[in-house]
């Protein structure tokens, strides 16, 4: 059987999430010994019970996964699994990141910048006008548009980013077997072209309402930054605020009136220091320390393509943050910090990274 079939087939294995299973992929040595290790073993593993142990020894599951290769292979679908090189790197640093993702279109996943766009279902005028005028000014940065494809924020920013030739991807809370809401096919097909549909789940899962806060964590882990638009004190916005927070990404959100309920979530994220005010793209190109300059971007691109692979985990652990200390970024890359002098200081040369006092590092 092949290694694809054993990476879909532990993703089914019930009450067996991200987490777990990575535990069982350690334990065992490999995802075809998780489903070649005896019971007697599974059970001392942390968090595995007889019912999920013998639920793995069963495989009743290996059918429904050869029927989602069957699945990918006709409607060419792609897919990253956790362990694989071509996972997006900005996951790999999060332990509940999705084993493996499926993922149609061409926009790479690894796109030098990325921003998350989220909001209300029910944007006003003004919102949706102002999130169209945040994407336009967007485009002069060279970034990567990311959303859920839900009503409201959420497909405006889609769609003004297909109108402006911005690679855009839907995060979707349901297999690619469908697009939810059903009318929002037709721009789906658009996006494919300039961009991509993303998933974790496979083509027999439904758009249920658990779903849709796991779909959240993967906007929030794949932008650099996330703004909020409009948005209510509770929803699934405020989730994916609260979870890019954790995640120590730099959340914007659009201030609004008070008392207009639709300003109420992002008032209280700037008044509780949880995200940066928002009223243009400048101010994001602030915070991030962000040039319009092509040539810049494009050396600074060459520069991260000529990166070995020690280096570029450097480097995707200082994106995170403004600054980082050299402890944080040793346990985060897990390079001993005699290691870690040499790698910075090969950056510091190359020009991508700057030292600041108390051993902290940023990028440049």
């Amino acid at each position: 059987m092949s290694d694809l079939l054993y990476k879909i087939a532990i993703t089914k294995i019930p009450g067996v999430g991200a987490v777990t299973a990575r535990q069982l992929i350690a334990w065992c040595g490999g995802v075809k010994k998780v489903f070649e290790t005896p019971k007697k073993e599974l059970l001392r593993i942390q968090g595995i019970g007889a019912v999920t142990a013998d639920a793995i020894l069963n495989k009743s599951f290996f059918l429904e996964a050869e029927n989602e290769i069957l699945f990918i292979e006709k409607n060419e679908i792609k897919t990253y699994f956790f362990l694989d090189k071509n996972y997006p790197r900005r996951l790999t640093h999060f332990h509940d990141a999705p084993l493996l993702l499926y993922y149609k279109g061409n926009a790479d996943l690894n796109h030098y910048r990325t921003v998350g766009i989220v909001g209300t279902r029910k944007p006003s005028e003004w919102g949706k006008a102002h999130c169209e005028e945040i994407v336009e000014e967007l485009k002069e940065y060279d970034v990567q548009i990311i959303s859920g494809l839900a009503h409201g924020i959420d497909v405006t920013a889609h769609k003004k980013s297909i109108a402006t030739k911005i690679p855009t991807i839907a995060c979707l809370g349901h297999g690619l077997h469908m697009v939810y809401p059903a009318r929002h096919r037709s721009i789906a097909k658009n996006m494919v072209l300039n961009g991509g549909l993303l998933s974790e789940f496979s083509s027999t899962q439904q758009p249920d309402a658990p779903h849709f806060p796991m779909r959240n964590r993967i906007i929030a882990g794949l932008s650099d930054a996330l703004i909020v638009v409009e948005t209510a004190k509770r929803g699934g916005s405020m989730i994916t605020a609260e979870i890019a927070n954790a995640y120590n990404k730099d959340v914007f959100a659009v201030p609004g009136r008070v008392k207009d309920p639709n300003s109420l979530g992002c008032n209280l994220l700037i008044k509780s220091h949880k995200a940066n005010l928002l009223e243009s793209a400048k101010d994001i190109a602030y915070i991030m320390r962000w040039e319009k300059g092509k040539e810049k971007m494009n050396l600074q691109r060459k520069l991260f393509v000529d990166l070995n692979e020690q280096e570029m985990k450097v480097v995707d652990s200082l994106k995170l943050k403004e600054s980082e200390g050299i402890d944080l970024i040793s346990y985060e890359t897990g390079f001993s910090q005699g290691e870690l002098a040499v790698l910075l200081l090969d950056l510091e040369f190359k020009g991508l990274v700057k030292s600041l006092p108390g051993k902290r590092y940023m990028l440049i």
